[in-house]
């Protein structure tokens, strides 16, 4: 892929995704590829491993299950009509934090950063919690991934704290950043 004047990423919610048996029938290995390159590089997404299929296609339909309930959001984006990021954010389960949601995962294949890709999806899972009534949207960052960090302050995310040396990726230790986008106020 070239960088440059390129297309602005195209983001479907899953009744758009869906609703193509095309992108559907392949969305589920191209998430797997995209996650397990990205783990496999040292990507921060919650695997010290690569994951498998099966782990892929079982949070997939955990994901997919939540949004057709109401407690969740999936956006996919697409180049070209290939699949190069995919975030999803969760309702919280406890019945004291149902207003609230988890930004869990945003992940944009290696090959499609710098392109705006991880910004739209961030946008669109934004405007879909702000849609469903969330009222704070909360995430987690492992602390030396700054472009992460830059992005979710961009987008009006605060940080509201840290758990010092709390990932362990091996020997390593990172912090673990706490950010959160409250929704009840306009601006």
């Amino acid at each position: 892929m070239t960088r440059g004047a390129a297309a602005e990423p195209a983001v479907l919610d899953t009744g758009e995704l869906t609703s193509d048996p095309e992108l559907e029938a392949r969305f589920a290995e191209s998430v797997h590829r995209i996650l397990a390159d990205l783990v496999g590089g040292g990507a921060a997404l919650g695997w010290t491993e690569p994951p498998s299929r099966d782990e892929v296609a079982e949070l997939l339909g955990r994901v997919v299950s939540a949004v057709q309930a109401g407690d969740g959001a999936l956006r996919a984006a697409y180049l070209d009509r290939r699949l190069v990021g995919v975030g999803y954010w969760l309702r919280y389960d406890r019945p004291t934090h149902r207003p609230h949601a988890d930004l869990e995962k945003i992940a944009v294949d290696a090959a499609a950063h710098g392109r705006g890709v991880g910004r739209a999806l961030a946008a669109a899972l934004i405007a879909d919690a702000r849609e469903a009534g969330i009222e704070v949207l909360t995430l987690d960052v492992r602390g030396d991934n700054t472009n992460a960090l830059h992005l979710y302050q961009s987008l009006g995310f605060t940080e509201y704290g840290r758990l010092p040396d709390f990932v362990a990726v091996g020997e390593r230790r990172y912090d673990k950043v706490l950010c959160m986008l409250d929704l009840r106020r306009r601006g």
